[in-house]
């Protein structure tokens, strides 16, 4: 079963992820970590659960999500992987560091490129990945059947949806999404966003007001 431990980094708030399972390997999802304080703390988390990182996942490429991308991965020597269509924000990432006067460095390429129905294993573990464009054009969600979890990214929150007023954003396609991939689920699995408290589907599917209509 997947061990969930969530880090709360840098002036966005982001919800930076570290999945691990009973063999101590483990991904790092978001890596938000911009000063040397979040990079102790996430460095030693690992350390004291004798982990061993083997992958950096992007959800998506906004800076608030990829800032420590460059300081994880060259610590750890791991490959960085996210959707083909957020890569040209990857390669913008300084651009929109310094329009929110925002401390990132700038982030590595991508390593392997995720799709629609890619699996990402781990350990003994094993993540479907859905491409839920919406938010940013290559917004993906990472779920696990078996740990009845989703790492959704910036898709959807607890009450909320993801913006969609950023390039490559459309609502109309967020929600489809939403609702085709994810409104789909068990409705006991658990939802961790990129900012803010887990949710469930079940409490989503009920009362989330952006899923409501139609």
């Amino acid at each position: 079963m997947i061990a969930v431990k969530a880090f709360v980094f840098n002036e966005f708030q982001v919800n930076t992820y570290i999945l691990s399972d009973e063999s101590k390997e483990c991904i790092i999802i978001d890596p938000g970590c911009n000063n040397a304080r979040q990079q102790s703390e996430l460095t030693g988390y690992i350390t004291d659960q004798s982990l061993q990182p083997v992958m950096l996942i992007n959800t998506h490429g906004h800076i608030d999500h990829i800032a420590g991308n460059r300081f994880v991965q060259s610590t750890y020597k791991i490959p960085l992987a996210l959707h083909a269509q957020d890569s040209f924000l990857i390669g913008r990432a300084r651009h929109f560091a310094d329009l929110f006067s925002f401390h990132a460095e700038q982030s590595p390429e991508p390593d392997r490129i995720l799709e629609d129905g890619d699996e990402v294993c781990f350990g003994n573990s094993v993540l479907l990945i859905f491409h839920i464009p919406g938010h940013s054009p290559g917004s993906i969600v990472l779920y696990s059947k078996e740990s009845k979890l989703v790492i959704s990214g910036d898709v959807l929150f607890n009450g909320s949806v993801g913006r969609s007023d950023l390039p490559g954003g459309n609502h109309k396609t967020l929600v489809q999404g939403i609702k085709e991939k994810l409104m789909a689920l068990p409705r006991e699995t658990v939802v961790y966003p990129g900012h803010g408290p887990a949710t469930t589907i079940g409490h989503e599917y009920d009362t989330n007001p952006f899923l409501q209509a139609g």
